[in-house]
């Protein structure tokens, strides 16, 4: 195996593992799931898997079918039309397997989740590109003023080294609960300080031969920073923003906990703890962490596209 496909199996199936121990522990202990859920009931908030077998016994008559029994379930193929009629709202796809008929279903949870993850990503993604500009006009100012750098770096260390439990409920005053902008001035915050540290270096780290090379031609200082300088930035730039990305997460989550309106993720989490349907919470955590790993991954693609030359990406 290829060592690019190494690294594309090697941590999925480190993951599969994962599940798979984690799955047979808690089966095997029996622990309860307000300390910790299986994996299939977390899946199952999701996705949902039900088997139509005509095998299958029917149980006592007039008993109503649940269709929320987990990620996989097996009913018998002989349903009342109102249980069809359940299952033909939440199905996506069907198709036959061994004589049964399996359909992928939307789980009971998934809508509220991805509209709860929705409102939460636009708070992120906002305060993750003001913190950005922030943090780069910074970074910027400190290459023509170098007084700057050493005024601003002792207040930027400051601010993060605050932890988000201070910021959160001084801005939900400042701007009020429901008001995503206080969402967004806590992710602003958090990844100010990485964007800016990250760029600075960028912008300070190049090449004297190659500094010396445009004086010699009479460059000015702005060519210098446009010419010489931002290109040599940009890989610094990225590596901070790997760090944002993961950042604007933890602050538009960790902010809601603090208050915000019922549709925000952080608040979906906290109420579904509170009412022990920790399944759900898991699964909402579930998404959280993906929606992480997605904004990583464009990320890459964005450093990949805009460093062609660098010698990272040269085949």
């Amino acid at each position: 195996m290829s060592e690019s496909r190494q690294r594309i199996w090697a941590p999925v199936f480190i993951l599969i593992a994962i599940v798979v121990l984690w799955e047979a522990l808690v089966m095997a202990f029996n622990i309860q799931q307000f300390l910790l859920p299986k994996p299939s009931a977390i899946v199952g908030n999701l996705v949902q898997i039900v088997v139509l077998d005509s095998s299958a016994s029917t149980g006592d008559s007039g008993d109503k079918v649940s269709l929320d029994k987990g990620f996989f379930t097996v009913l018998p193929s002989g349903l009342s039309s109102e249980d069809q009629a359940a299952l033909e709202e939440a199905r996506w796809f069907t198709f036959s397997f061994g004589g049964s008929r399996v359909s992928v279903m939307r789980g009971s949870n998934l809508t509220p989740i991805l509209a709860a993850s929705w409102f939460t990503l636009k708070e992120a993604l906002g305060g993750m590109a003001m913190g950005t500009l922030a943090g780069v006009a910074v970074a910027i100012a400190t290459t023509r003023w170098t007084a700057t750098r050493e005024a601003l770096l002792p207040f930027a260390i400051a601010a993060n080294s605050m932890p988000i439990i201070a910021f959160a409920p001084i801005m939900n005053n400042w701007f009020g609960l429901d008001n995503p902008f206080s969402k967004m001035a806590i992710v602003t915050i958090m990844i100010f300080f990485p964007i800016m540290i990250n760029t600075v270096r960028g912008l300070f780290s190049v090449d004297s031969r190659s500094l010396e090379l445009m004086r010699s031609y009479a460059a000015s200082d702005t060519e210098i920073l446009i010419k010489l300088r931002i290109p040599n930035a940009l890989p610094s730039l990225f590596s901070g923003l790997k760090v944002a990305g993961a950042l604007a997460m933890i602050g538009a989550i960790v902010g809601e906990y603090f208050g915000g309106p019922r549709i925000a993720l952080g608040v979906f989490i906290t109420q579904e703890a509170a009412l022990f349907r920790f399944a759900s919470a898991w699964a909402a955590i579930l998404i959280a962490c993906l929606i992480g790993i997605t904004i990583y991954l464009v990320i890459l693609v964005a450093e990949r596209l805009a460093l062609p030359w660098h010698p990272t990406f040269r085949a």
